[in-house]
């Protein structure tokens, strides 16, 4: 018989209690009480198993699935989007003109941004005329052999071509051009030119003749020898008959402070500033006292814009749209600025404007955040009584559409809707304008777009430094959204070409009664494109002379009635960036096939109607007094 594990132990060890043997015994007790513990919680667990499962609340009920239906978009009208042909003719045509920045690697912020254009008619022939505003060598960095550079007059023949006629007429001066504002400021019936440039302004009378001659220090418009001067305009913020002056001033620059500033970019070193790291300035306004003379009312006038902190200038201007935006007879500002809150300036009818830029919904996007803005434009794009102001952005930023509202003074940017938002965002936008490319009778938008910096596609794979135009149609507002962006299939391949776009504007350069365009850029050769549209359709041109008015008749309106509709356009050379169009007007009517009335508001408010406006030819309309 076996004896138990015990005894075995204790026969093993001499019958002594030793270590192995309490070992054994504390073995033995350890599974006893292990076994003990295990039955507890055992025991515990159907106890507290059997006290939840009578106190747990019933499962919900399943839950129910909505169905839900994605967004149904409102049908867009089925529109016949017109084929036209915008063919480079800037050979043919004999345009040679190269814009020199002179960038010879030290990345001054000025070299970015120029230059500007100008159709004018400086002969008085009944035809277009071209000017180029040019830039030159930054003083002692010309290159061996090379003789400074001066902007481009380009005489028009009537059908589209150009001979170069600056030598001896008093134009052929080297400056850091950036724009140009052309006008007859002293009512002798030859149109003048004032050039904007890094130091201040130019202005240069038009003797006849083809020939001009430099008056700026007569006329006392040439501020300060710092100043950067960007876009100008001429207008009469009076209603006296006389054109005054304002002018847009970007940053607080000169050399030494953009070599302070010292903006670098990653992996490329050195680059062009961002104009938040230079001071504002403040425009200038200088009021027309005849005899070829004028004064700076600029503070005033109350076109100066202080940081309500630091009291020191907002303003960094690089655009302005002239426009009575209440419709009371007297003009307007709207100043595009980059990075900083837009300006509305509002007449006060007694010589002084008041900013209303923020309460107006002009100054910032719809998040209240400022926008890089370029160049701007207005227009009765809808044939209806609003109003809307387009403003070329920076890259990544929508083109701004703000549409006045039913309260006055009250705008939203409505660019998302309108269709012009989303196609835009990408590019960076500098001139812009409405025009009527199709002559449909609606206002058509075209932007010139490029970058800043030749390297920009190394840091940021979305962009390019050359950039396409964009061309929106407008297809009325029955398309639920006005604008459709076209492409080479429906403009021909020419007009997108990638340029460094900055100035832009239009003329009926061949008349042939529809508009063509010019693109410039910097640093390089402009576009000149002829309008090959044949959508035979009709329109009327109207040559404004004013007689109490100023003899341009800038800010004159035309309202011409089709139907339900009513095209409104306002005679308005100074537009888009840096740049002037044609001061005539060139009114779109799609199909009407009889004679039109038009009424005229001229500058003051006095009304003129006329009848019998014969289609497809220039019309001559002189001011009743």
């Amino acid at each position: 018989m076996s004896k138990p594990p015990l005894e075995k132990a204790k026969q093993k060890n001499g019958g002594e209690d030793n270590e192995e043997l309490v070992h054994y015994d504390d073995s033995v007790i350890g599974r006893a009480f292990k076994g003990s513990v295990i039955g507890l919680v055992v025991l515990g667990a159907a106890v507290g198993g059997t006290i939840f499962m009578m106190k747990r609340k019933a499962p919900p009920p399943p839950p129910k699935k909505t169905e839900l239906s994605a967004p149904i978009l409102a049908k867009k009208s089925e529109v016949k989007i017109p084929r036209v042909n915008f063919t480079d003719a800037t050979s043919t045509a004999g345009i040679a003109f190269v814009h020199n920045n002179g960038a010879m690697g030290e990345k001054l912020l000025p070299e970015t941004m120029g230059g500007g254009v100008a159709f004018l008619d400086f002969d008085n022939d009944g035809d277009q005329d071209l000017l180029f505003v040019n830039s030159t060598y930054w003083p002692g960095k010309a290159p061996a052999g090379k003789s400074p550079t001066t902007s481009i007059l380009y005489q028009n023949d009537g059908k589209g071509n150009f001979h170069d006629v600056t030598p001896g007429s008093g134009l052929d001066v080297s400056f850091y051009g950036m724009g140009a504002a052309v006008a007859d400021y002293d009512n002798d019936k030859l149109p003048d030119i004032l050039f904007t440039t890094i130091g201040g302004n130019r202005l240069f009378h038009n003797e006849g003749q083809g020939r001009f001659k430099e008056v700026t220090d007569e006329a006392g418009v040439g501020g300060k020898p710092e100043d950067w001067s960007t876009s100008a305009a001429w207008i009469d913020y009076d209603n006296d008959g006389k054109l005054d002056l304002f002018v847009c001033h970007y940053v607080k620059w000169s050399r030494a402070i953009d070599f302070e500033v010292g903006y670098k970019l990653v992996g490329v070193g050195r680059a062009y500033g961002q104009p938040m790291n230079f001071e504002g300035t403040y425009p200038s306004l200088y009021h027309n006292d005849g005899n070829g003379r004028f004064t700076d009312v600029s503070a005033i006038a109350g076109v100066q814009v202080k940081n309500s902190a630091t009291q020191v200038p907002i303003a960094k201007s690089l655009g302005v749209a002239p426009v009575d935006i209440d419709d009371d007879g007297w003009i307007d500002l709207v100043v595009a600025n980059d990075t900083v809150q837009n300006f509305v300036f509002h007449n006060q009818k007694n010589g002084t404007f008041k900013e209303v830029g923020a309460i107006s919904g002009v100054a910032f996007d719809s998040y209240g955040m400022t926008r890089g803005a370029m160049g701007i434009d207005s227009g009765r794009f809808r044939n209806d009584q609003a109003i809307g102001i387009a403003i070329g952005n920076f890259a990544n930023e929508m083109t701004a559409l703000y549409v006045s509202q039913k309260a006055p003074l009250v705008f939203a940017d409505e660019a998302i809707v309108e269709g012009i938002g989303p196609a835009s965002r990408l590019l960076l936008k500098f001139g812009i304008f409405f025009f009527d490319f199709d002559l449909d009778g609606r206002l058509d938008v075209l932007t010139a777009n490029g970058h800043l910096d030749e390297d920009i596609s190394k840091i940021q794979q979305t962009q390019k430094y050359q950039q396409p135009a964009q061309l929106f149609w407008n297809a009325g507002p029955q398309n639920n959204g006005c604008f459709l962006s076209l492409t080479s299939e429906h403009a021909g391949a020419d007009l997108f070409k990638p340029i460094v776009g900055r100035g832009s504007a239009f003329a009926d350069i061949d008349g042939d009664g529809d508009l063509d365009v010019v693109l410039t850029q910097t640093g390089g050769a402009p576009l000149l494109l002829r309008n090959d549209q044949e959508s035979k359709n009709s329109w009327v041109r109207l040559k404004f002379l004013g007689q109490a008015a100023n003899r341009d008749a800038i800010g004159t309106w035309v309202k011409i009635k089709m139907g339900n509709e009513v095209l409104s356009r306002q005679v308005m050379p100074a537009r888009s960036y840096l740049s002037q169009s044609e001061l005539p007007l060139t009114i779109g009517l799609g199909g009407q096939k009889e004679p039109v009335s038009a009424e005229i508001v001229w500058p003051g408010g006095k009304v003129q109607k006329i009848t019998g406006i014969e289609l497809n030819k220039t019309t001559v309309i002189e001011q009743a007094l």
